[in-house]
């Protein structure tokens, strides 16, 4: 073992929402693939507003190891926000961020640290075998990924979500992102870092249930389309200049009707104009509510609130302790 890989400290990030049931199984699992290698870890457990026993549970995980940071948001503010908030906190020249159910298999931690040491940056890891996700969810995800590839002005690859490997500098990069509405798969991809994908099968849930809701998938599918694409509001000035051009013909067609004297048909008239009108609204209100999704979320950015706030940090780690005192 060299000194290199000995003196090396990867911080492990792992949001957590309601995990009681898979929380314990996950960690003994994690702990076991972290005794095989020679480098110095620091694990940190953000549990994002948890109701059930989560917080105890990992209370009592950190009472055992020294090397676990406990860190207890004020409410639910989001998987994303959990992940800003330890990020924010990691004090890793590795930062590796993956899910607490299982579903992210520890096992293939030393192989992303080989990657890394190989001179990338980032390490994705992109599922390959959806056989442990819900046909909804396999479904829903398809639709969020062909949406995002086509508006996003920004790489996002298919099936490649939160378990990720990033290096030191990274992560510092994404300190300086202050934006209210996170998604840090295409934050990390406008950054531009040097990049590679590892492929792997998505394990089985340890227990409970997943927290992904169509509610939270279309949350953050507007979250990328709105903070990382313009696309909406060309459709928007393009399906405007399309009504005017109609206009035009149409009024071009009737004049030249007027001038040879062909009788103007008063139903097809009528049917025409209130097509017309019918397309020109349905298009007006489209697009103002595109302008109204784009203000609003320049409104919740203006006001700077903070992305997550915490109730409670358990850790032995002087430089958690020193951030979070910074914090308050």
């Amino acid at each position: 073992m060299s000194d290199a890989e000995a003196s090396l400290l990867v911080a492990i990030v792992v949001p957590v929402y309601n995990e009681e049931e898979a929380i314990g199984p996950f960690h003994d699992s994690l702990v076991q693939v972290l005794e095989s290698l020679p480098h110095r870890f620091h694990i940190l457990y953000i549990n994002d507003g948890s109701t059930d026993r989560t917080q105890a549970i990992l209370e009592h995980l950190a009472d055992t190891d020294a090397r676990i940071t406990v860190v207890e948001l004020s409410r639910n503010f989001g998987h994303q926000a959990a992940l800003s908030a330890g990020l924010d906190l990691a004090d890793g020249q590795v930062v590796i961020t993956m899910d607490g159910d299982g579903q992210h298999p520890p096992a293939l931690i030393p192989q992303m640290l080989e990657t890394y040491r190989q001179g990338y940056d980032v390490v994705l890891m992109q599922r390959t075998g959806h056989e442990a996700a819900s046909a909804f969810k396999r479904w829903s995800a398809s639709i969020f990924y062909w949406i995002i590839s086509r508006l996003s002005n920004v790489p996002i690859l298919p099936d490649v979500a939160d378990f990720r490997l990033m290096s030191a500098g990274v992560v510092q990069a994404l300190r300086r992102m202050p934006e209210y509405h996170r998604f840090l798969r295409g934050m990390i991809a406008w950054a531009g870092f040097r990049t590679t994908v590892i492929p792997y099968r998505l394990a089985k849930r340890l227990g409970g249930k997943p927290k992904y809701t169509l509610k939270k998938m279309n949350r953050l599918a507007l979250e990328a389309i709105f903070s990382f694409s313009l696309l909406p509001l060309w459709f928007n000035i393009l399906s405007s200049l399309c009504l005017f051009l109609l206009a035009v013909l149409q009024a071009i067609a009737i004049l030249a009707g007027s001038l040879a004297g062909i009788p103007s048909g008063a139903n097809r008239g009528w049917e025409i104009s209130t097509l017309a009108l019918l397309l020109t609204g349905g298009m007006i209100m489209l697009g103002l509510s595109l302008i109204g999704g784009y203000v609003g979320y320049i409104f919740q950015e203006t006001k700077r609130r903070p992305v997550y706030l915490i109730r409670s940090i358990k850790t032995t780690s002087p430089v958690v302790q020193e951030k979070w005192h910074d914090m308050q």
